[in-house]
């Protein structure tokens, strides 16, 4: 039936109406729901006279501790002291490092020759002075990232971020004139990733306009760019859905046989993997939770994060295998697979971290959280394997080094143990190269490693860091640092954490009397994948248990009781505190809470957040159902005993969102909570730009502590 216009318009105009009411009031219970909603608004005007103000408040109280001055000047000392050991790449022969300091505190990047920087006289000469740049363009520049084309390394990809965003501006760069090329390659600001395929072509994933983002915020789509040639006119190469997180192509030159390499992210913890030949898109035919570390050889060097059974053959998890292409091609036969493992985990043992050089590759692993490294080099169709014999406490990383000859740098540290830059050669013979000067006096503390038993058994690793002559009487200022997510691997470092804060706990708080504490909770990587998927999503609960009996067995030792014991977390970290608090209030005396998810129900619309569903769940799922057990936004209460707590965060984090500490910080300070709330004005998901920064937040989160633990 037909109905007249004047009845279709009037029917309009009653579902227009009904319409508006359903969203005004979707908008008003939405309001009522959330009443920190706006403070989602990074740089609105509400909500920045807001971060002002609670930053006045802070500074004006703990900035009148009467420690806060000296902890700063510590602070500052130790993060800019001449003989900080540099945290250095290699570029052929040339050794690069970004200087900062007092006068340049976003740093200079320097390079000296390999030869001179190998016996421990550097030879520095300017590259990009990151200060003067900022100055001259009026931005707050952060150097990220330095992309060259090797062998020669004469021209490289300069990534510059504007106040340390994970987004960053690109620029090709010339090593011999340290010069921007002028018509060279350049991008505007964006999430991206980039790499030379020659000298006049590079791959690139940024964002090309609409629609060429992913919901997560990362590109979806990577092309290949002539020199001189419109960026609109790229070749495209791949394309993945915008549920997806991100696209990456890598080229690798490998000897024989060129390697174009796609990996598409279908979750933080989930890759397809193709080859791209003859504009052809190849699947591999891996599990989706391996990590290909590299090509060598024409191989791809696999770590496997789940077991894998191919062509008739099992392989564990943790296992490094290398493995022909043509094995895992969609369609290739199963009857000659061709797949070389190289290294398996053991019961004590886990594979850490895989570096891939031309010819050789290096492993770290970790043994009860303790470090140890090899190089494996090929003898006619077999690799052996090789120990570097370097001291068996503490943590060894990978510095550094030059691909085609297997030499490396390598930096060793411990919790009272500076960092020490050691050299590797070709023969596998060791030597100092640079040793940092202690910043607080190692030799007065003792360390040792304990174990929890968490509410399911699970025997949890902690160490303890502390006075030589503390004693026992539960009364002892207590700081517990974790992570616990991401598989990030927390080890013995003379930062105490993951951060590079370069010893500065020990002048703030283990020479004044204080406990440090690292808790290796499941999440992280500390025992391999397993320890890792033991926590994820309806199982992150463990993370928080596991914590919480570290938190009970540093009292029921007498090393501290609940009222002297603080927490930190940074990130998930953050989430992992918050929770933490709200479970257990008991056990606290003091929290700080860095660049934290907290909302769990919105994460996933924040920023970069549906990124990580792989991890906690989708909180528009049934996952809710065991997200909202431990979301710290929606599960705070008025009238508990929760500790006093410290947020920090970044206005310019653009991983995760500021909204989280604010909103948390906002509604606490509503039921009468005590709050501290500091949030720099840059410095991205790191939380600072420079070291007096970094330093100032150091000396408003230890004010906190001892303002509330001693």
């Amino acid at each position: 039936m037909t109905l007249p216009p004047y009845m279709t318009a009037v029917l309009r105009g009653v579902l227009v109406s009904i319409l508006l009411a359903i969203t005004t009031t979707m908008t008003t219970s939405a309001k009522e729901a959330d009443p920190y909603l706006w403070l989602e608004q990074i740089q609105g005007d509400k909500a920045l006279d807001w971060v002002r103000k609670q930053n006045a408040a802070t500074q004006q109280k703990l900035g009148k501790h009467p420690l806060y001055a000296s902890i700063y000047n510590d602070a500052l000392d130790a993060l800019t002291r001449k003989d900080k050991l540099p945290e250095i790449t290699q570029r052929g022969n040339w050794i690069y490092y970004l200087s900062k300091s007092t006068k340049h505190p976003r740093g200079v990047l320097q390079r000296s020759p390999l030869a001179d920087f190998k016996q421990g006289s550097p030879d520095w000469q300017t590259v990009l002075d990151v200060d003067a740049l900022s100055a001259k363009e009026q931005q707050n520049w952060v150097l990220q990232e330095m992309v060259c084309y090797a062998p020669k390394n004469k021209r490289c990809l300069i990534s510059l971020s504007p106040g340390g965003t994970d987004a960053s501006e690109l620029r090709e760069f010339d090593l011999e004139s340290m010069q921007f090329v002028k018509d060279g390659f350049q991008l505007p600001t964006a999430k991206m990733s980039a790499s030379w395929v020659d000298a006049d072509q590079i791959i690139v994933a940024t964002d090309f306009g609409a629609d060429s983002m992913t919901e997560s915020g990362y590109p979806r789509t990577a092309k290949l760019w002539q020199r001189g040639t419109p960026l609109e006119s790229a070749k495209p190469l791949f394309t993945t859905a915008a549920d997806s997180v991100s696209v990456v192509v890598q080229y690798f030159k490998d000897t024989s046989n060129p390697i174009m390499l796609v990996t598409e992210s279908l979750s933080y913890w989930s890759s397809n993997y193709y080859l791209h030949e003859d504009g052809k898109v190849i699947p591999l035919n891996i599990p989706d939770s391996a990590a290909i570390e590299g090509v060598i050889n024409g191989q791809l060097v696999v770590s496997l994060k789940q077991d894998w059974t191919h062509a008739g053959q099992a392989y564990q998890l943790g296992t490094v295998l290398l493995v022909p292409p043509q094995s895992v091609r969609s369609g290739a036969s199963d009857s000659k697979p061709g797949i070389t493992v190289l290294m398996e985990p053991d019961d004590s043992t886990v594979i850490d971290m895989v570096v891939v050089m031309d010819k050789h590759i290096v492993v770290t692993t970790l043994e009860n959280v303790q470090s140890q490294i090899f190089r494996f080099s090929r003898d006619g169709d077999l690799w052996q394997r090789h120990k570097i014999d370097l001291p068996a406490s503490g943590t060894i990383s990978f510095a550094a080094g030059d691909k085609t000859s297997g030499e490396f740098f390598v930096r060793y540290e411990g919790f009272v143990t500076p960092p020490t830059l050691m050299f590797v050669d070709d023969k596998l013979a060791v030597s100092t190269v640079l040793q940092q000067s202690a910043t607080f006096n190692g030799d007065a503390m003792t360390v040792a490693q304990y174990f929890a038993k968490s509410a399911d058994g699970t025997k949890v690793p902690y160490f303890v860091v502390m006075h030589k002559d503390t004693k026992l009487d539960g009364k002892n200022p207590t700081l517990m640092f974790s992570y616990g997510g991401f598989r990030v691997s927390l080890t013995p470092s003379y930062s105490g954490s993951y951060e590079a804060l370069n010893g500065v706990y020990g002048k703030a708080w283990l020479e004044r009397g204080g406990v440090f504490v690292l808790a290796n909770i499941r999440g992280g990587g500390e025992y391999g994948p397993a320890w890792h998927a033991a926590a994820l999503k309806e199982n992150k609960v463990r993370s928080y248990e596991d914590f919480e009996a570290i938190a009970e067995d540093l009292i029921k030792r007498g090393i501290t009781s609940a009222k002297h014991l603080g927490i930190e977390g940074r990130s998930n970290g953050g989430l992992l505190v918050g929770a933490t608090m709200l479970r257990r209030p008991d056990l606290y005396g003091a929290v700080i809470c860095g660049v934290p998810l907290l909302d769990m129900q919105r994460y996933h619309r924040l920023l970069a957040g549906a990124s990580w569903m792989a991890e906690y769940g989708d909180p528009d799922t049934s996952d809710w159902e065991f997200m909202r057990e431990y979301s710290p936004y929606q599960n705070l209460r008025a009238k508990a005993e929760y500790p006093p707590i410290f947020f920090f965060t970044s206005t310019l984090d653009d991983r995760v969102h500021p909204g989280h500490a604010r909103k948390l910080a906002a509604k606490m300070m509503a039921y009468g909570y005590e709050v501290d709330y500091y949030e720099n004005t840059e410095g991205g998901h790191k939380g600072s730009a420079t070291s007096d920064q970094l330093a100032k937040r150091i000396a408003l989160a230890y004010a906190h502590l001892w303002l509330q633990l001693k």
